[in-house]
């Protein structure tokens, strides 16, 4: 399955990065002399992703002066929020501007380097509603593990501590947007907690092993790693 359609959620707030990048959306922080979001839209276009619906809330402004320079009109649409929804509920009102079944559900704060036909191939062969891409890591305490069971399914998500080496969720998945918008949900509400973890073994939920380059600039010394990895590569 090609996966041609990502939605990417630039909404947040970014508190914990606020001492950092002041005035703007957390995705819209210089990284090496442009705004981060722009190498999350360089790669998913690389792999195949010919429309991007941006989900926004917080000084969404920014972001349609910023898209006016970067892409096409009819390459992205938006959705935005009146009021905060949730990571779900902005999902939710993302899903109903796509044109196509299947789409991406990006974090517009992380860049995930996966490979695109890769995760939309695994979509398709597991039948699922939701597949999530796994990052393996090693001595962390920031995220939670998600455990997968031998058939490639999502077997539980354990909280965040500190774990000698595990799989996380990278924050990039492969959505099946009809079941999703079938779910009895409420308008506001966690797309992590109130529906993956919520729905964990009543659904078809899939993880895919991907080790590539990940990164999160959600706190103010990974946004300095940023600058760092993407001022070299």
């Amino acid at each position: 399955m090609n996966i041609r359609e990502a939605i990417i959620l630039a909404g947040g707030l970014g508190t914990r990065l606020r001492s950092a990048v002041p005035d703007l959306p957390k995705c819209m922080a210089p990284v090496a002399g442009r705004p981060f979001i722009s190498y999350v839209i360089d790669h998913y276009r690389r792999g195949g992703i010919e429309r991007f619906i941006f989900a926004l809330g917080y000084k969404s402004e920014h972001f349609e002066d910023f898209l006016r320079t970067q892409l096409d009109p009819e390459a992205y649409g938006l959705s935005v929020e009146k009021e905060p929804l949730g990571t779900g509920g902005a999902v939710r009102l993302a899903c109903t501007k796509t044109s196509e079944r299947h789409v991406l559900v990006l974090n517009g704060d992380t860049f995930f380097r996966i490979q695109t036909d890769a995760l939309g191939e695994f979509h398709e062969r597991q039948a699922a509603h939701c597949s999530l891409c796994l990052k393996p890591m090693q001595d962390f305490d920031r995220y939670g593990v998600v455990e997968l069971g031998p058939d490639q399914g999502i077997r539980s998500f354990r909280e965040k501590q500190y774990y000698p080496s595990g799989l996380i969720n990278g924050g990039a998945y492969a959505l099946d947007t009809g079941h999703f918008l079938e779910e009895a949900l409420p308008e506001k509400f966690s797309f992590e907690k109130d529906y993956l973890e919520a729905f964990c073994g009543s659904r078809p939920l899939a993880g895919l092993v991907q080790d590539e380059y990940f990164i999160d600039i959600g706190i103010p010394e990974d946004y300095e790693r940023a600058q760092h990895d993407f001022r070299n590569h």
